[in-house]
């Protein structure tokens, strides 16, 4: 798939975080998955993207309390 592409896709996802928040998880685990296949293409990777995606993956797996 092209980068553009994928990034249109991203920045859709990132939207629907916004918008739907009681669907994080399931949000977080497509941006996830659109971001492997960016690596998987050997895309470049956004710095932000990949900020975004380590703190994501940090929230995700802390209990919660």
């Amino acid at each position: 798939m092209a980068f553009e592409d994928i990034k249109a896709q991203i920045s859709l996802l990132l939207g629907q975080m916004n918008s739907q928040p009681e669907d994080v998880h399931e949000l977080q685990v497509m941006l996830h998955q659109k971001l492997a296949e960016m690596r998987n293409e050997g895309l470049p990777m956004p710095s932000d993207l990949v900020e975004l995606e380590k703190k994501l993956l940090k929230d995700f797996l802390q209990p919660k309390t």
